[in-house]
């Protein structure tokens, strides 16, 4: 409250904005719940109960043996989380969503062999319509193939003890090895998922992988059993379709359901990335009207961040997508940046260094409100925030110390004492940060710095772009700009090496075309180049 009433005293004296800019909340408590180690034990302890409860409706035989079989199996894939997977382990909500994942195909493995075992569902075709890929799918698109194959691996084992007793068509065994082989098919083929098609796709050759897989443990004929016998061509046809159907099914339910998960806990899977690549977005519609260059400019380092994130495994679409918008904040006053001013009215000649770098620095905090009012993604604004870091705005403040050094000298000659003098205070030129988190925020923030660097070149050069390049990489270590990211040494010099391929093909020079005259050939090229007749004659080429 006194803070409130001290902020309108200072907004009556024209000392403070009485906007306020929009924040992402960031209390206490949500914090607690995400990594509190008693939200795990809460998120462990229901998973468990669920299991229990799959297992002993039903007609089960020895439930408790198979509980405590599935609680040790529980353990171990939360002792798998905690060494091989430490983020997600670390993050409550990644946790609730791959036990809640793991649970809901439990679910469906329970709900389908209890209708088979109750006669609703055929017994020839209850096992084969068995989504055996739908966890390993949604994770590994989700989260990655890692989880992907820790999801097909821990529930084909939770899967085998629900299954025994069930039904004697397949065994604990034959559903194992099933689930085992059709979620690691599942994973394999969504490696790179950019198009909702592709989840289609792995729909297919998971439910083709489960027809193989029917034909050899002889759920479908048995064929195999059967080679030379009377075979019902039509029953095996039926159940073939239901074999492959079942898989494509499986990856329709997964399209369906990713936005769903990707709203609630967050996340932006390569298909959004590649949603939010759309240049006509309102955001960047406005920039080509208002803001040419810096639009250009964030081409430009899309281009050369998606090509690094490239070279060293990242996530490239990401890395694109969040160049695009890295620089929205300017927007808000175009003309104070350098791709976009006017050099016959350059607003800075008229302003303070102080005062210009306040502008220049302003940018990002002005993405940033523009961002959350657009609803963008939480990785775009964090990119937005970090591309900078917290390096200084070099030109303003060289500037001003130049201003003070020739007050310095002015003031020998008029008698000024030195304290009368202001001091140029080097953190007012100074980024607000935070440092780049991610690999793609720390590719997005050198390739911003090399763009701009690279059009100051008088003559484009391997050498020189290469010193250029090398030369920001060392002043962005030094500087410790690069502490809080996860880039080593290797993976610097092959962004380095990306930045340079990608310069030399945006900033090659063409060869200059001779110049036309009213004969057709410009009078140099007639005295250069032999005269040429007949039917192999070429017209003079024009100017691009």
């Amino acid at each position: 409250m006194i803070k409130f009433f001290e902020h309108q005293r200072l907004v009556k004296k024209g000392l403070a904005s009485p906007k306020k800019r929009r924040r992402r909340s960031s209390s206490e408590i949500a914090q607690l719940l995400e990594t509190g180690f008693l939200t795990k034990f809460l998120i462990f302890t229901a998973f468990t109960a669920g299991i229990g409860l799959l297992i002993f409706t039903g007609q089960q035989t020895q439930g408790m043996e198979k509980f405590l079989t599935s609680l040790l199996i529980s353990l171990t894939a939360l002792a798998q989380l905690w060494i091989n997977h430490p983020r997600t382990f670390a993050r409550n909500s990644r946790l609730l969503l791959v036990f809640g994942i793991c649970f809901a195909h439990l679910a469906f493995i329970k709900g389908i062999l209890a209708l088979t075992w109750s006669g609703t569902i055929d017994r020839d075709f209850g096992p084969l319509l068995i989504p055996f890929a739908f966890a390993p799918l949604v994770l590994s698109v989700l989260l990655g193939r890692n989880l992907g194959i820790f999801a097909a691996i821990f529930v084909s084992l939770w899967g085998g003890i629900l299954v025994n007793g069930l039904t004697p068509v397949l065994t604990p065994a034959i559903f194992i090895v099933m689930s085992l082989i059709s979620g690691f098919v599942a994973v394999f083929v969504t490696l790179e998922v950019r198009q909702r098609s592709r989840l289609i796709r792995a729909g297919v050759f998971v439910g083709l992988a489960t027809w193989v897989l029917a034909l050899i443990f002889g759920l479908i004929g048995p064929i195999v059993l059967e080679l030379f016998g009377n075979i019902n061509w039509q029953l095996v046809a039926l159940e073939s379709f239901t074999a492959v159907s079942s898989g494509v099914l499986t990856a329709i339910l997964v399209s369906g359901t990713l936005p769903i998960l990707e709203n609630l806990f967050h996340i932006t899977t390569d298909i959004s990335w590649l949603e939010a690549a759309d240049l006509n977005h309102p955001l960047l519609k406005r920039m080509t009207i208002e803001a040419p260059g810096t639009y250009h400019h964030s081409l430009v380092v899309a281009n050369l961040a998606e090509a690094a994130a490239e070279a060293i495994g990242a996530n490239p679409t990401r890395a694109r997508v969040c160049a695009y918008f890295h620089d929205i904040g300017k927007l808000v006053k175009p003309d104070y940046f350098n791709e976009n001013i006017d050099l016959q009215n350059n607003p800075h000649n008229e302003l303070a260094p102080t005062m210009s770098a306040l502008i220049i620095i302003a940018h990002v905090k002005e993405g940033i409100d523009l961002a959350l009012k657009h609803n963008l993604k939480r990785q775009i604004i964090d990119a937005i925030a970090q591309h900078h870091g917290t390096t200084r705005v070099w030109y303003f403040y060289k500037r001003a110390l130049q201003q003070q050094e020739d007050a310095r000298q002015g003031g020998k000659i008029m008698n000024i004492r030195e304290e009368d003098i202001p001091d140029v205070c080097e953190e007012s030129f100074r980024y607000s940060g935070p440092l780049p988190q991610t690999k793609e925020c720390a590719i997005i923030s050198l390739a911003d710095s090399v763009e701009s660097a690279s059009r100051s070149l008088e003559k484009v050069t391997p050498q020189r772009v290469d010193q250029m390049i090398r030369d920001i990489f060392e002043q962005r270590i030094k500087d410790g700009q690069l502490d809080d990211c996860e880039l080593n040494l290797r993976e610097l010099k092959a962004i380095a090496a990306s930045f340079k391929s990608t310069l030399l093909s945006m900033l090659h020079s063409r060869v200059a075309y001779p110049k036309e005259t009213r004969g057709g050939q410009a009078p140099e090229a007639r005295s250069e180049r032999p005269e040429r007749s007949g039917p192999t004659a070429l017209p003079p080429v024009s100017a691009a």
